[in-house]
Formats: C-alpha cells, sequence, structure tokens
C-alpha cells in the first residue's frame, strides 16, 4: 500500500495540489489523470522521494519499481544488466559478489560470500538472467540484442527496456510514467496483460485512453487543485466525475433559489412585527450558504479542420509500385492504391516497420527508389511530422503569432488569435517563444496551423504523442467530422477506432490495406 498524508506541491507562485490524502491499496490499479501541467509526474516524483513535497508524508512499501526515463546513465550496461538492476538490493549484492571473486579468497572473504549467496537466493538471482530475457522477448526486443550496451540499440528500444527494469524483480507498488510512449500495439498489448495480472499496487499516468481503459480499477483524477480517487476506468470516472459536479451544481442553484426566496421575506418584513419569522430565516439562509465549487483545471481543445472551397478530384492520392529501401532493409515494397476523396485511413504497424517513411513518401518529403505517390486534381496537403522540429525551428526567437503568420501571410489576425484560442493559447500566450514551447504545445501549434489553413488532405504522424487525453478526444473529433481525406499514424487505439474506416497495415513485412476499422481489424488477426 501507497499512502500520502496532507501532501501539497507549490511551484513559484502557482499550486499544483493542496493537502493530499489517500491511500493506493495493494491488488487496485491506478490511472493517474488530469490535464498537462497539473502535476501527474510531480506527483509520482515526489511519491519516490526524487523530488520534495512543499507539505504532508508518504510511506511506500519496501520495493517499489519506477519507470525511468534517464537513459543515458544506462548506457554502458548490458539490456540483461539494465533489466537486473530494477532490483536495487539483487543488483548491489551481484556487484560486491563478483568483486569479492576478483580478489584474493580467504575465510572471512568465504563467510562474506556465503552471506550474499544467501540474499542473491532470497531476490531469486539465480534465475534473474531468465527472468530479464522473457522481459526482453515479451516487448518485442530481438534476442541477439540481449548482450549488446543499451548505447548500441534505437533510443525507443532503450525506453523499453527501462520499462522492463521498471517491471522486474516482482515489485510490491509499480509507478509508471507513460509507459505506453515508444510502444508499438503488439508491446502494448503484452504490457497489458502483464499488469492485469499484477497483484501489487499500480499508479500509471497515461494519455492512451484505451490502455487507461483496459487496466485500470481505479482512477485518481488531479483537478480542482486536489486528488479525488474514482472506482472504475477512465471514460466511468468521466461518467461520475461530471454527474458529481453536475448535482454539486444544482444544489447550489436550489440553495441560491432558495436563499432568493428567503431575502425577500426578510426585506419585506424585517421592520415590522414578525421579527421571529425573519431571524429564523436570516438563520436559514446562514444555513443554505452554496458550496464553494472550485474551477475545474480541464480544459479541452476545439479543433476543427477548414477544406477549400473549390472540391478536389475523386481520387485525393495515386500510390503506384511505391517501394523504398535503405541498404537491406527493404521498408515498401511495390505498393499500389489509390486513395479515394473522403477517406479516413489510420496507418499501423509495429515501431521501425516503415510508418514514417510511408507518410515521408505520400506527402513528397522523401524520394522513393521506384514507384510514384501522386496528389490528385486541386488536392492540397497538410502534413503534422512526429518530429515536430521538422515543422517548427526552436533556435529561432520567433512567436506564435509571427510563426503562424508566415503560414498564412493573407490570414487576418482576429482569424490567428482564433485559433490559437481553440487551441488554448489565450491572451498573452500569443506571444510566448516558440524555443520555450513544451512537446505539448509544439503539438497544439502545429494543430492549429492545420486549422488556420484549408486541407482536403491531411497527412499526420503520431499527432498525439505529448497531448494530454482532453486533446486527443478533441482531434479523434476533429478528424471525424473532417470533410477531406485523413491519413493517421498513430499507436493510441481509441484515436485509430474513433476516425478511420480503413487501414494501411505493417505485417510480416509487408505494407497491406485493410477495408475496415481497427477493431475488425484485430478481431480478425486474433480468430
Amino acid at each position: 500500500m501507497i499512502t500520502l498524508k496532507d501532501i501539497s506541491k507549490t511551484v513559484g507562485s502557482r499550486s499544483l495540489f493542496t493537502n493530499i490524502t489517500a491511500s493506493f491499496s495493494s491488488g487496485n490499479r491506478y490511472g493517474l489523470t488530469g490535464p498537462n501541467g497539473a502535476g501527474k509526474s510531480t506527483l509520482l516524483k515526489i511519491i519516490m522521494k526524487q523530488e520534495p513535497a512543499t507539505t504532508g508524508q508518504i510511506s511506500l512499501p519496501r520495493k517499489v519499481g519506477f519507470l525511468k526515463q534517464n537513459i543515458h546513465d544506462f548506457e554502458n550496461y548490458s539490456l540483461r544488466d539494465c533489466i537486473i538492476m530494477g532490483n536495487e538490493r539483487l543488483w548491489n549484492v551481484m556487484c560486491e559478489r563478483d568483486k569479492l571473486y576478483e580478489g584474493e579468497m580467504t575465510d572471512e572473504v568465504g563467510m562474506k560470500l556465503a552471506e550474499l549467496e544467501d540474499v542473491i537466493a532470497e531476490e531469486d538471482g539465480y534465475s534473474a538472467d531468465t527472468e530479464a530475457e522473457i522481459f526482453l522477448q515479451g516487448i518485442g526486443i530481438e534476442e541477439d540484442s540481449y548482450d549488446k550496451l543499451m548505447k548500441e540499440i534505437p533510443t525507443d528500444l532503450q525506453f523499453r527496456v527501462l520499462l522492463c527494469q521498471a517491471l522486474f524483480g516482482k515489485p510490491e507498488a509499480l509507478l509508471l510514467d507513460e509507459p505506453t510512449n515508444h510502444l508499438d500495439l503488439t508491446s502494448i498489448g503484452w504490457l497489458e496483460e502483464f499488469l492485469m495480472k499484477y497483484e501489487g499496487t499500480l499508479i500509471v499516468v497515461s494519455h492512451d485512453r484505451h490502455f487507461l481503459n483496459s487496466v485500470t480499477t481505479h482512477i485518481a483524477d488531479i483537478d480542482y487543485d486536489t486528488l479525488i480517487v474514482y472506482p472504475g476506468n477512465y471514460d466511468e470516472m468521466i461518467v461520475a466525475k461530471t454527474s458529481t459536479r453536475k448535482r454539486a451544481e444544482d444544489e447550489n442553484k436550489s440553495k441560491e433559489k432558495k436563499i432568493a426566496h428567503l431575502k425577500e421575506f426578510v426585506s419585506k418584513f424585517g421592520a415590522g412585527s414578525r421579527a421571529s419569522q425573519v431571524q429564523s430565516r436570516v438563520r436559514e439562509i446562514n444555513r443554505l450558504q452554496p458550496q464553494d465549487l472550485k474551477e475545474s483545471n480541464i480544459q479541452r481543445p476545439f479543433i476543427r479542420f477548414k477544406q477549400p472551397e473549390k472540391e478536389c478530384g475523386k481520387i485525393t492520392l495515386t500510390i503506384d509500385s511505391l517501394s523504398k529501401s535503405f541498404g537491406e532493409n527493404h521498408v515498401i515494397k511495390n505498393f499500389s492504391y489509390e486513395v479515394l476523396r473522403d477517406s479516413k485511413i489510420g496507418v499501423i504497424g509495429n515501431n521501425g516497420a516503415g510508418k514514417t517513411t510511408l507518410l515521408k513518401l505520400l506527402s513528397g518529403i522523401v524520394t522513393p527508389d521506384t514507384g510514384s505517390a501522386k496528389l490528385g486534381h486541386e488536392v492540397k496537403l497538410g502534413y503534422f511530422s512526429q518530429n515536430h522540429e521538422e515543422i517548427l525551428d526552436k533556435s529561432q526567437k520567433t512567436n506564435l503569432f509571427e510563426w503562424l503568420k508566415t503560414k498564412k501571410a493573407k490570414a487576418y489576425d482576429q482569424d490567428i488569435r482564433s485559433v490559437l484560442g481553440k487551441m488554448l493559447f489565450a491572451g498573452d500566450d500569443a506571444f510566448k517563444e516558440i524555443s520555450k514551447l513544451s512537446g505539448g504545445e509544439c503539438a497544439r501549434l502545429i494543430i492549429a496551423s492545420l486549422m488556420l489553413n484549408e486541407h482536403n488532405l491531411l497527412i499526420m504522424d503520431e499527432p498525439n504523442n505529448h497531448l494530454d487525453l482532453e486533446a486527443v478526444s478533441a482531434l479523434a473529433v476533429g478528424l471525424s467530422e473532417f470533410k477531406g481525406t485523413a491519413i493517421v499514424a498513430s499507436h493510441d487505439r481509441d484515436l485509430i477506432s474513433q476516425f478511420a474506416t480503413s487501414l494501411f497495415v505493417f505485417e510480416d513485412d509487408k505494407l497491406i490495406f485493410f477495408d475496415g476499422t481497427l477493431d475488425q481489424y484485430l478481431e480478425k488477426k486474433s480468430s
């Protein structure tokens, strides 16, 4: 069990949360939710005592698994060793044992080695290598990489290893901050299955709605400057939270109405002979004072994409015998397809399969080895790169307003202000320097540029990365209601499920078209 007592955190003049008191019980799986900037990651660091709270106390079990982000600290360790380091007691004892074996063997050393071997046995150390390999296999890392150093594998795989590190050693509690980042659909499925069987206390932060709905038994929501724990998954929390708030607001309205009638009586008879009745109503007014309801910190962008006035041709994009290789890696081989007007296509596949390459080929950013991808008549393309710096030059001191002006020189100032406001850049935020934007803010600014212009074809590569749950939900609505063609790559199953009616799928070293939704594809694949 994890217990928090009177935990508060103030950053500068801003209070993230005040006097949080909560217990997280063993056997329960808690999703920690709240908008970007609410303090979710900060709270996890406070729980792990990596960051001090302003006030309060924390109680933790002895063994806690925590998903680290500092991959550079592990670059000179093998993948196996990096995972075993998740059990700190075991790792320290194994290192001490190996060091003793390198020196002179004396009776004293022999006694110490025996003690260390007892600890290794207690921590299941003799099966540690095998357990580490099981994690590596489950998370989708090839066997020939197990003995490589961390720095010798791609960055996204390094983060997967750190996830395995957090899960290793049978921790009594698990704290995971965005564990599905850098995972493909297969790996996310493996993680969900592992967590569903986990018997300790889980606290997880994720912007993947489907993942939260699948895994969690409770939601701990940071809002109204505090934390409230709701039973059920994320969707059930939204229903409960909304109805609780509505009841409180309705109760306040009812009280205000009663108070108005009572005040009218007091005003009418206050100076007359009905003094006792007046005093009774004054006491009732004091008793009925409405509850002081704090404002919610949650904000949802409003995402809608405009179309050109002139309609494009029936065929938006013609893909003809498209091929692309990088050395011996044949990413796309002889792929052909005609994308019709108003199609909604999701792009799915394992990391490294070629999703980004495909979208760059379709957008004309990358040149194919053979074949072509040609835009149809009157097609106007809008592109979102998962690498924001391919679109935003963060080295320049341009502000948001100025940058959007370069994207549509003839745009009226009020139009730019409008899209910025819809993407939650209100007031002086419009003049914030791009170099100072967070990942989520960069994503919202790029989406704002797509909203400012008129496109009938949107190609988006992982647009949900760095967005909070509210923004991802708003993006799904925007794509669903877009009257043009959208081709979007994402590992967020909720996003793909909400807008895509067909799929480009990388599977078994080839690219195929699937005429159906993600749920239909997954059902067919599992049958």
